[in-house]
């Protein structure tokens, strides 16, 4: 019996060990599980900015216009999933861009019925190899690049891109957990990214 105790004193200690030295390190880790969403290099010329959909204020349709306003690609495909109000999120989109004073002539609208980023990944290399397009710029929220940019190059390996990251108010990778917002967008990404690595 004694020795039971010992053991489990033992044991006491160190998880309480190992406890203190996780929030002591907190700041670390959990900016390092926060990095590890983001995929985010310089954007170079291409062939055109694929905006990916899934952002409600605006941040990625934005973003994208910047590349094209910029001179890094002539135009942009909206990715456009169903389910706004009867219409396809690139619908949408487009005018809230157009408020904000980009040309309309920046945009193509691209809708489609995929539900999840594997198969937009899907419908949006299919529009690309149709237009005969090989460079592209990959636009989403930070915390959605990694995992997109994966989906992306396993669904079209031969196609070149290079992943640019629209900002997230909610979403700072180096401090996501100080909000509500942040801590959801960060559980859900990496549910989903556990997901796509199993195949569900």
């Amino acid at each position: 019996m004694a020795l039971a105790t010992r053991s489990f004193s033992r044991f006491l200690i160190a998880v309480g060990v190992v406890c203190v030295v996780l929030a002591a390190t907190h700041s670390w880790w959990l900016g390092a599980s926060g990095r590890a969403l983001v995929e985010n290099a310089p954007p170079v010329r291409a062939d055109i900015v694929v905006v990916l959909a899934g952002d409600y204020f605006g941040h990625r349709i934005v973003k994208g216009a910047e590349l094209v306003r910029d001179g890094y690609a002539p135009e942009v495909l909206v990715s456009g999933p169903p389910g706004f109000y009867g219409g396809h999120e690139c619908d949408y989109a487009i005018p809230f861009a157009v408020k904000k004073g980009f040309p309309a002539s920046y945009f193509k609208a691209f809708p489609h019925d995929a539900l999840s980023t594997e198969a937009e990944a899907r419908a949006v290399v299919a529009e690309l190899r149709h237009r005969g397009l090989h460079r592209y710029l990959l636009v989403t929220g930070n915390f959605h690049t990694a995992r997109s940019a994966r989906l992306f190059r396993a669904a079209a390996p031969e196609l070149e891109f290079r992943t640019v990251a629209a900002p997230d108010e909610y979403f700072e990778p180096d401090s996501w957990w100080r909000n509500r917002e942040g801590r959801k967008r960060w559980l859900v990404e990496w549910e989903k990214t556990f997901a796509s690595m199993l195949g569900l």
